[in-house]
């Protein structure tokens, strides 16, 4: 567990820029609204700052990236290692040229679509409906209605866990559908996407049938995560989730969406373990009237219930208790990357 009074000077990282905090409420920040807390969430002033941090932090120390939130289920044990939050000087997006945008890896895809809509480039419209950030499309290859990331992306600039920046092409990110080989504990800091000339009127019109689209058939205005699981080959996950009786159903204060049964709600009061719980029994009986397994889209991180006094922040994942601590024993460790964290 972090030290009862932890600060960036104890841990041995005075030279921080951004905002580092111990114990950082999570719900907050996601969809949901529920979950537990960060052992640590770093906020970087920039990218070198970020850069800095991960080199001279405890290769023992997990790390995850987390953008708007909207696509995440934080276990209410809270999140062990630290929580990085890519903030305002990462939500950017720049023209390159006539077809090409670079954007940072906290824009949000409204943003980008409209930077795109104003100077004239076309292909990145579906970007709109996507509650999420370039660094979430990145990893997760996200998309809708027809087009996905894969289809738009150059390349990505990413920090690795060692702190190592590095440029991946598309083509070095091993995309699939809703995947990404993107190594664990790499933070995505801007991407560069590539559409073609196109008239703003027609891709505003576009954009605008798209957020249409959206909100007829999606529950926009409620605590939820966004599509709950991936679609399996040859099915539509919501069918399968309606065919086997699921709209409506509930676990504690979590819901599966009436409007569109591919969403589970929080109605005012769930926890995250109803949320999750919620999932697993809608998967069990597709299951069992489909044959069909469920794949998890939403991603679900951290521990079940709290940690116990004293355990490392591996939560019995193999990972020493001397990784409560943000640095090791070495004064200036310089780890480098773990095996799988390579271009």
């Amino acid at each position: 567990m972090p030290h009862p009074n932890p600060s960036p000077e104890r841990e041995g990282l005075c030279s921080v820029r951004g905002r580092l905090t111990p114990d950082a409420p999570l719900a907050p920040l996601v969809w949901f609204k529920s979950g537990g807390a960060a052992q640590w969430l770093f906020e970087p002033a920039d990218a070198d700052d970020l850069a800095a941090f991960l080199r001279d932090l405890d290769p023992g120390v997990p790390v995850m990236a987390l953008g708007l939130g909207s696509n995440l289920i934080v276990r209410d044990g809270g999140v062990a290692g630290v929580v990085v939050r890519l903030g305002k000087p990462f939500a950017t997006a720049a023209v390159v040229d006539a077809t090409t945008l670079r954007c940072g890896g906290g824009a949000s895809g409204i943003l980008v679509s409209s930077t795109a809509r104003d100077v004239g480039i076309a292909g990145c419209e579906f970007l709109r409906s996507i509650p999420g950030t370039v660094g979430g499309f990145v990893r997760m290859n996200g998309g809708a209605y027809g087009r996905e990331t894969a289809d738009v992306l150059v390349e990505a600039e990413v920090v690795l866990r060692s702190g190592e920046r590095r440029t991946l092409a598309r083509d070095e990110l091993g995309y699939s559908y809703r995947h990404s080989t993107l190594p664990d504990g790499a933070i995505v800091i801007a991407a560069t996407f590539r559409g073609v000339p196109g008239d703003a009127a027609a891709i505003q019109a576009e954009m605008d049938r798209i957020a249409a689209a959206r909100e007829a058939s999606q529950p926009l205005r409620s605590k939820t995560g966004g599509s709950t699981f991936k679609n399996p080959d040859g099915h539509k996950a919501w069918q399968l989730v309606d065919q086997a009786g699921c709209r409506g159903l509930t676990i504690g204060g979590a819901q599966v969406s009436e409007k569109h049964t591919n969403f589970l709600l929080n109605t005012g009061a769930a926890t995250s373990a109803d949320i999750e719980a919620l999932g697993e029994e809608v998967r069990a009986r597709v299951k069992a009237a489909s044959g069909v397994e469920l794949e998890w889209e939403i991603q679900r991180v951290g521990f079940h219930s709290p940690r116990p006094s004293g355990e490392g922040v591996g939560g019995g994942a193999g990972v020493s208790p001397r990784a409560t601590s943000l640095r090791g024993s070495d004064p200036s460790p310089r780890p480098s990357p773990r095996g799988g964290e390579g271009a």
